[in-house]
């Protein structure tokens, strides 16, 4: 067999082929998934998440507040995987 012929009968059986699988695609028909509805999730509030919230729109003012103080390290706290630092009880000194 000649070379040419040879290339010439190879694209036309990739040609047939692609045309084959085209044509079994296209005809295939596509199951549509069962949609469930879509349940709408009632966002847990986070109240460190407000807290910081309100310190972000204190701006400048926020270094000086001591609850955005208190919320920026219960946030790196819980950032770094660490347990909150223990807050002393007061002592009662008048007994």
């Amino acid at each position: 067999m000649d070379g040419k012929l040879l290339a010439r009968l190879g694209a036309v059986v990739f040609v047939a082929i692609a045309i084959t699988a085209t044509a079994i695609e296209m005809t295939r028909k596509e199951e549509a998934p069962a949609e469930e509805p879509a349940r709408l999730a009632e966002p847990v509030r986070d109240p460190l998440r407000e807290a910081q919230r309100r310190c972000q729109q204190l701006g400048q003012s926020a270094a000086s507040d001591a609850d955005c103080m208190r919320v920026w390290a219960e946030t790196r706290d819980r950032f770094l995987g660490r347990a909150p630092a223990p807050t002393a009880p007061p002592q009662n000194q008048g007994q």
